[in-house]
């Protein structure tokens, strides 16, 4: 299984890397949305956790993109901040509020999964 997690904070992205990686996952990271859609296209990922607020492209940007591209790809948006009322988010497959405690979002991968990915 492998998971490509998008952030443009790099204590994030190691925290995250080594955290899933613990849990089984392959897991690739990037900073930035531009890297985030070159690395979807060449990587293949089955799952993806999107941070929404990047200062090149925003993560509801680079999610239109991504599911333009591979319609079926779960992705689960990543966030400090709720923007559960913004449509935009209603495409993703999930909606986490960032923690440095990951049980939410590994459990929320997990029942990803399980529904059938």
């Amino acid at each position: 299984m492998k998971l490509l997690v998008v952030d443009d904070e790099k204590n994030i992205l190691k925290l995250y890397k080594a955290e899933l990686e613990d849990e089984g996952y392959t897991v690739i990271t990037a900073n930035s949305g531009k890297e985030a859609i070159e690395l979807f296209e060449k990587e293949n990922p089955d799952l993806v956790t999107l941070d929404i607020l990047m200062p090149d492209i925003d993560g509801i940007r680079v999610l239109r993109q991504m599911k333009e591209l591979k319609p079926n790809i779960p992705v689960i948006m990543l966030t400090a901040y709720d923007y559960r009322d913004d449509f935009s988010v209603w495409v993703s497959d999930a909606y986490v509020v960032k923690s440095s405690d990951l049980a939410t979002l590994k459990a929320t991968i997990k029942q990803i999964i399980e529904k059938g990915l």
